[in-house]
């Protein structure tokens, strides 16, 4: 149960930063004995992958404050978030994947369905963030784009930081995201009406 918990905050994470999850995720892999990778995964820890991650990181974290070029950079995203969420749920899963290199045997042991799992979460979470950012950079004229980038990626640490040390807290903080997504939806579409 932890297992799915963990995967899904995860997942939920990299559905608003395809990169914070995969480098607290290696990171703690790495310097800390309290994460323990499956055998398929243990490349997340390498120095290489985690420079990598920490540079795309930073371009992602500038690209997505500045309003137009935050829709670009949705688009390009559509498929490095879930790819991103399939990762860090599979790695998170007690599910071994070493038998990727056998594609019978990982497609006959169900060892995709975490995978496939974590990009459909990642793809909901990306979802809903690239249909409010339009609609809140249209209603501020782009003031808003920068503050919800942050608020995005401060709730993506978080989401990661609860999966991995607290997972209880997962459920609390998917609730938390998804009421705040209809609250926004629901006064976007009040101040449409209005100027209707």
């Amino acid at each position: 149960m932890l297992e799915i918990l963990t995967g899904t905050g995860l997942a939920a994470a990299a559905g608003l930063n395809a990169y914070i999850p995969l480098l607290l995720l290696g990171l703690g892999a790495r310097f800390l004995d309290v994460i323990t990778l499956p055998a398929g995964w243990v490349w997340l820890e390498n120095e290489w992958v985690l420079g990598i991650l920490g540079v795309l990181l930073v371009i992602e974290f500038f690209a997505d404050k500045i309003p137009a070029v935050d829709s670009v950079n949705d688009v390009i995203q559509t498929v490095v978030r879930p790819a991103s969420g399939g990762i860090v749920f599979g790695s998170g899963s007690a599910s071994e994947t070493a038998a990727v290199t056998d594609p019978a045997a990982f497609f006959e042991s169900n060892q995709w369905v975490p995978i496939v799992t974590g990009v459909v979460v990642a793809l909901l979470v990306h979802g809903a963030k690239t249909a409010v950012r339009p609609a809140l950079n249209v209603a501020t004229f782009g003031l808003a784009a920068p503050v919800a980038s942050f608020f995005e990626d401060v709730s993506s640490v978080f989401l990661s930081l609860f999966a991995l040390v607290i997972p209880v807290l997962v459920v609390v903080a998917i609730v938390g995201l998804v009421v705040l997504f209809v609250v926004l939806m629901r006064r976007y579409r009040r101040s449409r009406a209005g100027v209707a």
